[in-house]
């Protein structure tokens, strides 16, 4: 019989909704049913496309024995992690801070005031190197609970007070500037990895966010080794297992150094990242390979995660059906070089495993490999290539698919419209931009109530009962930015506008400029939640003060831009110590010190010349830079007020820091103007 979960939205909920396990979404209800039941409430914190979440939900969530345990001496409380954010990360930082780490499956204990007393992360079923079974775990808080109530009370009050005390210190009230910038980038340079790209060890994550600060570095002072950093380290990754070399798209992280064994999960927020990277490094180099992998890792995003209401799933599953009914992580992606002869002939399948790296031995488990592109040099017949490609995709196809979690998180899919807007301007893809309009109309019809207040999740069509967090108004405000500048119609630079007037009311503390991860009105909990590194994705901070900023450039409104250079002090604080994980605070930054530069393009909009300037404006790779288009008498973008054509001719108009080039309705004129 199904429990409380049968009715979440979530699909990681649902996947725990047959579970003995008598379990609770997060609610009120849930805290009150453990204060009149007396009993500790287990929080267990995950997302649908973990691996070892499935397998602790495997071995202990379906385990009846375990259920029928649980259910006498807990309240059980499931949560996706994607879908509440914010009680992922006052739990978390509690985890971390007591043990040092973190990690999904996380698992909590809490009272029934949520006040959180032991913590831990993945419990085998038996005691393994040294880790206790889940049930010694349970009967030991069970004991603590039952016979040492006070002292459990007394730790669970210490550890909020501990959490109450480490609030963010602002850092800086002043914005960072050169010195600040000049030593961020010497500190990702030490962190680089010179031989493989990428910064740090095992595992390895690609730093989409680090790579824009360079890309928009170099764009600014022209040091080449920030781009020799950004360029070699997005070769590194395209060429590795952690890059789906049939498809498109990559894995969520490589577990080596080299980039060659990936966790194969696929999320929408990496592909969304990676993707604008590497067409902003097309745009700085023109390298054939960058756009090759922006556009497979675009259609990849349309093809395999756009929903049928037109938005964009969550992510798919590392694991999969290996054909015999268990599922194995990596199943749908690795080969042996029997299988490559089986689908290709021997001549194809030893051309095959030369090429894309396949060893007798394997590079990943029981002898299989994960494709990757080796061969740095060496000629290869690019026909025969591209049918090996074609037969082997074909053959993939027919093995049992990794799940989809289809669930539409707001945050992930404004980068995704940004990307893919970027993306089809670039390389001259309407269709990729119609894509991203279908996700933010999705956004506006679906997730934006009237008062203009974000939900976070969707699934079918079905809006979810959680509230926006601040990445949700960033995010979804960035992608509506770039529409605005590829598309020319204003009404998504109005979206962007009620988005972050909301940040600035109800994110953003007024006495500092400190901004929270929750809304004032938000559900309480232990702790607001507060945070400007990045993590997987930029964080809301860093995001929504790129967004403030783009919004005052298009508009000239100077609470954004004010509230936009008080968030950045911290990037002052933390640029030069922590780079690896402020970078999108600090390729906003790099947008400040250049301006942002602002483009009007007037002209007729079917004119060749106004899309040959409007192009150039959008290829400029001068760091933030904002653009609009419009015919001359167009009131759809604040930027085109009062410029008009030079000569009856579509004309472009360049300004910066409140100081304006002649207008010029030469191409070339326009480019030089956005490269000085």
């Amino acid at each position: 019989m199904p429990n409380r979960l049968a009715h979440e939205t979530s699909p990681y909920l649902l996947q725990h909704a047959d579970n003995p396990v008598d379990w609770w979404p997060w609610s009120a209800d849930a805290f009150e049913e453990a204060r009149k039941s007396g009993k500790p409430v287990l929080l267990s914190v995950g997302y649908s496309s973990c691996h070892w979440c499935h397998v602790m939900a495997h071995e202990s969530f379906e385990d009846q024995e375990t259920a029928d345990y649980l259910n006498a001496h807990f309240v059980s409380v499931k949560v996706d992690r994607e879908e509440r954010p914010d009680v992922d990360a006052v739990y978390m930082e509690a985890v971390q801070a007591a043990t040092g780490q973190g990690g999904w499956p996380m698992t909590v204990f809490l009272t029934p005031d949520a006040e959180p007393f032991y913590f831990g992360t993945y419990f085998p079923p038996a005691p393994r190197q040294g880790s206790p079974s889940f049930r010694q775990v349970l009967e030991g808080v069970h004991s603590a609970w039952t016979d040492r109530r006070d002292e459990v009370a007394e730790v669970a009050e210490k550890i909020v007070r501990d959490l109450a005390g480490r609030e963010i210190a602002f850092g800086d009230t002043q914005v960072p500037g050169e010195e600040d910038l000049a030593g961020a980038l010497l500190g990702l340079t030490r962190d680089y990895d010179a031989n493989h790209g990428g910064f740090g060890g095992a595992p390895k994550f690609p730093p989409s966010m680090a790579i824009e600060f360079l890309l928009r570095h170099h764009a600014r002072t022209g040091a080449e080794g920030a781009l020799q950093m950004a360029a070699d380290t997005c070769e590194r990754m395209a060429r590795g297992g952690i890059y789906d070399q049939l498809a498109g798209g990559f894995a969520r992280y490589s577990v080596d150094r080299e980039w060659v064994v990936p966790h194969f999960e696929k999320m929408l927020y990496d592909n969304a990242l990676l993707c604008r990277v590497y067409a902003h490094l097309w745009r700085s180099t023109g390298s054939d390979l960058a756009r090759r992998v922006a556009l497979e890792t675009a259609d990849f995003m349309v093809r395999e995660l756009r929903t049928n209401e037109g938005g964009f799933a969550s992510a798919l599953d590392a694991d999969s059906d290996d054909g015999t009914g268990k599922h194995v992580e990596g199943a749908y992606y690795v080969w042996t070089p029997a299988q490559l002869r089986e689908v290709l002939g021997e001549q194809d399948a030893e051309l095959a495993a030369d090429y894309f790296g396949v060893t007798q031995e394997g590079t990943f488990e029981e002898g299989a490999s994960v494709l990757q592109l080796p061969q740095s040099e060496g000629v290869f017949d690019a026909e025969r290539i591209a049918s090996i490609r074609a037969r082997l995709l074909e053959a993939r196809g027919e093995r049992p698919a990794p799940g989809r979690d289809d669930k539409v998180v707001a945050a992930w899919n404004g980068l995704a419209v940004a990307a893919l807007a970027e993306t089809g301007a670039y390389f001259d893809r309407p269709d990729l931009i119609e894509a991203a309009l279908g996700a933010a109309d999705l956004l506006v019809r679906l997730h934006l109530d009237e008062h203009a207040r974000l939900a976070r999740t969707s699934k079918d069509g079905r809006v979810g009962a959680n509230a926006g967090v601040l990445e949700d108004y960033a995010d979804v405000s960035e992608g509506f930015l770039a529409l605005a500048s590829v598309t020319g119609e204003g009404v998504w630079l109005e979206f962007a506008g009620f988005l972050l007037d909301h940040v600035l009311v109800q994110f953003t503390d007024e006495e500092s400029g400190t901004l929270y991860d929750t809304a004032a009105d938000a559900e309480k909990l232990i702790r607001r939640p507060q945070d400007p590194t990045d993590n997987a994705t930029p964080s809301g901070w860093s995001a929504a003060a790129g967004a403030l900023l783009s919004y005052a450039a298009q508009t000239g409104a100077e609470p954004h831009r004010a509230a936009a250079e008080r968030a950045l002090g911290v990037v002052k604080a933390l640029g030069p110590r922590a780079p690896r994980f402020i970078g999108w605070g600090l390729a906003t930054a790099e947008a400040l010190l250049d301006g942002p530069r602002e483009v009007a393009v007037v002209g007729p909009v079917d004119d060749p010349a106004t899309k040959e300037l409007h192009r150039a404006a959008l290829l400029a790779t001068a760091p933030g830079a904002v653009v609009a288009v419009g015919a001359p008498d167009s009131d759809e973008l604040p930027l085109l007020a009062e410029r008009l054509l030079v000569s009856g001719e579509p004309t472009a108009y360049v300004c910066r820091n409140f100081t304006c080039d002649a207008p010029t309705t030469d191409v070339d004129r326009l480019r030089e103007a956005l490269k000085r």
